[in-house]
């Protein structure tokens, strides 16, 4: 991938109006927010600006408005609480983008801030219609893109707004991701292991197949695992299994031979009859039938800790088993902490990405810790593949 266009430190905005897409979507229950953290990281870069003096207009999305303007998916709690937190005036912008919405933004004084209401209220930002990118365009002199989970992703307020400003940059948020990425797949410390988990092999087969050629170690966890084990003549029970993979799965065993990448997949599981019950640890071979491998046994868990004992970097997506009920997330803790031991005596790079993943390891009662956490989901994983996201190609 080509250089991206990242926001030089030095860069005097004063005075300048600055368009900045962040990444606010976060979950809102009635109208409370339950997790700041996307709002938190965001806001040293905004409080930054706001000391170099710049005008800061702020766009953000909040979930996936299918009636029109869903109340329940208005950003005016995330823009009570950036009021609250900002010592300086922030404003909120719930008007239309008609050809004299430049005017609207004409009052906005040096260090002030003004909050967009839900840019997908807006069917033309979902479609990259020119000319809304044109009106979006028109309000700033200087364009940051510092959401890197929504970059795959050709929306106006990512991709053709950047036709219409004077310039523009990749965030430091959005840096910090790609760095990080690139430990895994550019400046990597060999052994590298990755973690691949989840629920479908289908959703991750190019970036399996892209990391086939940079990693030494494959571990497949979660039901996706199923599979491998189908393949492998192995008992699953009433286990998730996706229908024709064995063609995909004989592929992903030559790649990886051709590369010298060792596959690992569960040696045992834990399994119960349906998803709230506390299940046990079981050997394939007597799995019944109205069974449900919903974690990993103790003999994986021990298998993995010990390549990753071995491992100087580690990448992990998609948890090991079913983690929203407590007593089958011990396979998906026990990585995480195994993970964040060695990551915190200095031995090991780890990159953990997706949402399932976050949520997952914050079952934890530990403080853990890791190189680089990405709540990025899709922008994550396509950039593994070695994809040219939209929102990055336009930084450049």
């Amino acid at each position: 991938m080509d250089k991206i266009n990242f926001f030089p430190d030095n860069l005097d905005v004063q005075n300048k109006r600055i368009i900045l897409r962040l990444d606010l979507n976060v979950p809102i229950k009635n109208k409370i927010i339950e997790d700041y953290t996307r709002i938190d990281l965001c806001l040293p870069f905004v409080r930054k600006l706001i000391e170099k003096k710049a005008k800061i207009i702020i766009i953000s999305h909040l979930g996936r408005p299918k009636a029109n303007k869903d109340s329940s998916l208005s950003l005016m709690p995330i823009f009570k609480y950036i009021k609250k937190t900002l010592e300086t005036n922030v404003y909120f912008f719930v008007g239309n983008f008609d050809d004299e919405v430049k005017d609207k933004f004409s009052h906005l004084k040096e260090g002030e801030v003004i909050l967009i209401e839900n840019i997908r209220y807006f069917k033309e930002e979902i479609d990259d219609d020119e000319s809304f990118s044109k009106k979006l365009g028109s309000l700033g002199d200087i364009y940051i893109n510092d959401a890197f989970s929504c970059s795959h992703r050709k929306q106006a307020s990512i991709h053709k707004i950047t036709k219409y400003v004077n310039v523009s940059y990749a965030g430091p948020l959005l840096k910090r991701e790609v760095d990080a990425i690139n430990l895994v797949i550019k400046n990597k410390k060999e052994p590298v292991t990755c973690i691949i988990g989840g629920s479908k092999i289908s959703t991750k087969i190019n970036v399996i197949k892209s990391l086939l050629e940079k990693i030494n170690n494959l571990i497949i966890v979660g039901a996706m695992a199923n599979n491998f084990l189908v393949y492998k003549n192995l008992k699953v029970g009433k286990s998730l299994v996706e229908n024709n993979t064995k063609k995909i799965i004989e592929k992903i065993y030559k790649k990886a031979k051709e590369n010298n990448c060792e596959i690992i997949i569960p040696e045992d599981c834990r399994v119960g009859t349906s998803f709230d019950g506390e299940g046990k640890i079981k050997n394939f071979d007597t799995i019944h039938d109205n069974e449900i491998i919903l974690d990993i046994g103790s003999n994986t868990i021990n298998k993995i800790k010990e390549k990753i004992d071995q491992s100087n970097t580690v990448l992990w997506n998609g948890p090991a088993g079913y983690f929203e009920n407590r007593n089958f997330s011990h396979g998906t803790i026990s990585i995480a902490e195994s993970i964040s031991k060695k990551t915190l005596d200095g031995s090991l790079i780890s990159v953990l990405g997706g949402g399932d993943t976050i949520a997952a390891i914050s079952k934890s009662k530990n403080k853990l810790s890791f190189s680089h956490l990405s709540t990025a989901g899709g922008a994550f994983l396509e950039y593994l593949e070695g994809k040219d996201l939209p929102g990055l190609s336009v930084l450049k």
